[in-house]
């Protein structure tokens, strides 16, 4: 089975991203991200039974994404949610949202040796989507999808402050045009997203999944993780304040800051990777249901720093 060709854009000029790839630790980390990427696509797992891995690899995306915004439960509720429970508390509706941000998401990845997958839609309007999906019954629906005007986001204070009205809108505007022009590798480019949204929140609450959301669908349609079996979630889930500490280095723009963060995110790659052939490995030996999930998993574990945990929610 082939590699599915990655969605690369036009030469058309000079690349916006192509001075991150000099930063100290960067092109290591990016190949690091690659060569377990690599690894991945060839586990025996993925020559006939690649819908049943990607599909939990998702479910624990799903929890390690609500997990870092304070909403922590065990896969076995993820898998309840998935099948069509109810979210009956605060913390089952964050990961509901995650999990229809997700599911949205997957729309457009390409089947595994598939030459392209359905087109991604432009990057304001993938976003909103997102947002729309994960905070539907979370915001009133005059929030849901729209950038902000004068106000000011209502999650991840502790990054900063984060522009708004028309400079939100111009650097929104801005990073479109990057993406879509770039060549950089696509763990960079999936880091400079995730880090932007986290860093601009363009939305009234929610940001942090939609920007995990969308990154973890940019390693999958630039070619790096054919298999969207990565769980780079499981890695900021474990180790949230670091995963923040990273994305407020790259908000300050600094050489280091952002050669940090992009660092970060290739090493949580790595990390998701190996994840993603642990579930590989159950699919294959069919244990996906004798180990419940439960308090001592490290996602679903009590968070440490209670303070931390509620400005995350916040």
């Amino acid at each position: 089975m082939g590699r599915p060709r990655a969605e690369r854009p036009a030469d058309d000029g000079p690349d916006p991203l192509a001075g991150l790839l000099g930063l100290a630790g960067v092109a290591d980390a990016v190949e690091a991200a690659r060569t377990a990427c690599e690894e991945l696509r060839w586990h025996e797992g993925f020559r006939r039974r690649w819908r049943e891995v990607r599909a939990e690899a998702d479910l624990r995306a799903v929890r390690g994404s609500a997990a870092v915004d304070g909403a922590r439960v065990p896969l076995t509720s993820v898998r309840r949610l998935a099948v069509g429970s109810v979210a009956d508390d605060p913390d089952l509706a964050v990961v509901a949202g995650a999990l229809r941000a997700t599911t949205l998401a997957a729309r457009w990845r390409p089947d595994l040796g598939a030459p392209g997958g359905p087109p991604v839609p432009p990057l304001g309007e993938l976003l909103a989507r997102l947002h729309t999906a994960a905070m539907r019954d979370l915001l009133p629906s005059t929030e849901l999808g729209r950038l902000r005007g004068d106000e000011p986001p209502r999650d991840l204070t502790g990054l900063g402050p984060a522009p708004t009205g028309a400079v939100l809108a111009g650097r929104m505007t801005l990073l479109a045009r990057m993406l879509s022009t770039t060549r950089a590798p696509a763990v960079v480019a999936a880091a400079v997203l995730h880090g932007e949204v986290l860093a601009l929140r363009p939305f009234a609450a929610g940001n942090g999944i939609v920007a995990r959301a969308a990154a973890r669908l940019v390693l999958v349609t630039r070619g790096l993780d054919p298999t969207g079996a990565v769980v780079a979630e499981e890695s900021w889930a474990q180790s949230p304040n670091p995963y923040l500490g990273a994305a407020a280095g790259f908000a300050t723009g600094s050489p280091d800051g952002v050669a940090g963060w992009i660092a970060s995110c290739a090493r949580s790659v790595v990390d998701g990777a190996e994840a993603g052939r642990v579930v590989a490995e159950a699919v294959l030996a069919g244990r996906l249901g004798e180990s419940p999930v439960g308090e001592d998993d490290p996602a679903a574990a009590p968070d440490t720093d209670d303070g931390a945990r509620e400005e995350r929610r916040r």
